[in-house]
């Protein structure tokens, strides 16, 4: 039984359902390693000095993150002059279904980057289980060809947290989506709201 059936099974209404809920997700957040937290900053600003790409993924709910965290880079943080060239792969619908009907949806998103990529991008694979083969694919070759590769993950990370260059993970029980994904989109908050007042500091 995973931590969210047992709350459930202990819940009598949906007011202590939610109470636990809460208070499991503060626990989840707490797994957090701050130094990677740190890292992962460091590479989106080093990419925005060095004027390179930094590219998004992920698939299900994990792909809303990874085009939630693009907007909030790209658009977010105001940053006009000098900006976050921040991109989701997951948002033209047309590259999307042509790569999967002809080449298969494992290569969703290694096509785009042998099309998009250039050595010295980041690229940001977003997976709850760490363990989506297009992601893993498209990591693997940015790797390859000189790029920063950051791995957003839970459960027990999975792949992607082995052939990242940089993994953020934070804990869950395997299969707790929810908590996970609500991690997720905390980081990107953090980090965008961070971002945020560090450019606007800078004017």
């Amino acid at each position: 039984m995973n931590e969210l059936d047992k709350i459930f099974s202990q819940s009598k209404d949906s007011d202590t359902f939610a109470s636990g809920y809460l208070s499991y997700l503060n626990l989840v957040l707490g797994g957090f390693n701050i130094k990677s937290i740190s890292a992962f900053i460091k590479i989106l600003i080093e990419a925005r000095e060095r004027d390179t790409q930094i590219f998004f993924m992920g698939n299900g709910g994990s792909a809303a993150t990874a085009s939630h965290f693009a907007n909030d880079l790209a658009i977010g943080t105001r940053s006009w002059s000098k900006p976050f060239r921040a991109m989701s792969l997951t948002d033209n619908q047309a590259i999307l279904t042509a790569i999967s009907n002809d080449d298969g949806y494992e290569n969703i998103f290694v096509q785009q980057l042998r099309s998009l990529m250039k050595k010295g991008d980041a690229v940001v694979a977003i997976s709850a289980s760490g363990n989506s083969i297009n992601l893993v694919k498209a990591v693997e070759f940015a790797n390859n060809i000189g790029g920063t590769t950051v791995g957003i993950t839970s459960f027990d990370g999975g792949q992607l947290q082995q052939v990242a260059k940089l993994a953020v993970h934070v804990p869950a029980n395997k299969g707790e989506y929810g908590p996970a994904e609500d991690a997720h989109m905390v980081l990107n908050h953090l980090i965008g709201a961070y971002l945020t007042r560090l450019v606007a500091r800078e004017k």
